[in-house]
């Protein structure tokens, strides 16, 4: 392979990947390769519709090629690459202005439902599971890089909204959001923005909401969270 193609997305300097190597080294291999392959699409490292050769992250992570395509088989199924016949994988393409807006339309129309839905199945245990994953977004502990940071945000934060969606007690509404893959996209198209303290403020009034077993309360959170974090990424399309 040329020297250019083994600068295809995701290669980086010899440097660079032994650091990178010495992560992938968890439980399950598989888990690992598929952690290295989010944190660059998340943060942009992979471009939206850029190919991802399997040769050359095994070579780079230092595994065999079939823990790669197993990751990206998983990533698949999450929204976040695409593999087309006879041209392999690629990174899933970047929302449009359209698409963006359409999907926060369909957001508000069931989230705020769901979230006043889920107050009537408010457990203790489940508020003390929704706090939880609220405090981890809101986590100040040791350094991180800012991909690990921020990957570590965008997954909390996909686990909060989809911990509602379940005590909703819909699955027709929760399976209908997951199939979207909607907080995956959005925190792809924040990752060069600050995530602002105001979206931790509106987990808080949801959470106040659900304290209180305020069903109008927990569905007007949940409408205004919606619309600050579409107000916040607008700007993303100019």
């Amino acid at each position: 392979m040329s020297r250019r193609s083994s600068r295809e997305p995701g290669v980086t300097s010899s440097a660079q990947r032994e650091g990178r190597r010495a992560s992938v080294r968890p439980s399950s291999v598989v888990d690992g390769v598929h952690d290295v392959i989010y944190h660059r699409l998340m943060a942009l490292e992979i471009a939206p519709g850029a190919r991802i050769p399997i040769d050359a992250l095994a070579r780079e992570l230092d595994v065999s090629q079939t823990p790669v395509r197993e990751a990206l088989s998983r990533l698949e199924r999450e929204g976040l690459v695409r593999k087309e016949h006879l041209i392999g994988y690629s990174a899933a393409p970047q929302w449009t202005r359209k698409q963006f807006e359409d999907l926060y339309a369909f957001r508000l129309l069931l989230e705020p439902e769901a979230a006043r839905l889920a107050v009537h199945n408010m457990t203790p245990e489940a508020l003390a599971l929704l706090e939880g994953t609220a405090a981890d977004m809101g986590h100040d502990g040791a350094p991180e890089d800012r991909n690990a940071r921020y990957s570590r945000f965008a997954r909390a934060d996909a686990q909060f909204h989809d911990d509602i969606m379940r005590l909703s007690g819909n699955e027709v509404i929760r399976s209908t959001l997951f199939s979207q893959h909607v907080h995956l996209h959005i925190f792809r198209l924040m990752f060069h923005t600050r995530v602002t303290q105001e979206a931790l403020e509106e987990h808080e009034e949801l959470l106040a909401a659900f304290r209180a077993q305020d069903p109008d309360a927990a569905s007007r959170a949940m409408r205004e969270h919606i619309e600050r974090s579409r107000d916040r990424i607008l700007w993303a399309f100019e």
